[in-house]
């Protein structure tokens, strides 16, 4: 092994490629879904145990704070849903050359961003 070899430690200069970049959102979005989760039980075990903690479960997810939250829930699972998508397409045989990979990307990213506004006019 050639221990001469070139070391590039700064991660910044380091540009990835598109599929790379949506590759990643994917994982990110599927992590904000592993934590979303908890937030989305609380609210399922509040909004049943009561008549009147279903009414106070509503008033508070009127503020801003839990429509930004929510917001943020259907954002990740959308991307996370079209990009789902992809990959199964890929697994199929779709979409695996580099170029088909860079368009798929691009799709991927184009229609996730379109699920993030909407799920935005839906939330508010």
């Amino acid at each position: 092994m050639n221990s001469n070899r070139p070391k590039n430690l700064d991660l910044t200069t380091i540009e990835l490629p598109l599929p790379a970049k949506a590759s990643i959102l994917h994982r990110i979005s599927g992590f904000a879904l592993f934590f979303a989760v908890a937030f989305m039980l609380y609210a399922l075990g509040t909004s049943l145990e009561s008549e009147q903690s279903f009414a106070e479960l509503k008033d508070v997810l009127n503020s801003g704070l839990a429509k930004f939250i929510t917001w943020g829930i259907l954002s990740a699972l959308g991307y996370h849903v079209v990009a789902g998508v992809k990959h199964l397409l890929m697994d199929m045989g779709i979409g695996e050359t580099k170029e088909t990979g860079r368009v798929g990307a691009m799709i991927t990213l184009i229609a996730g961003v379109v699920v993030i506004v909407l799920a935005g006019v839906w939330v508010w």
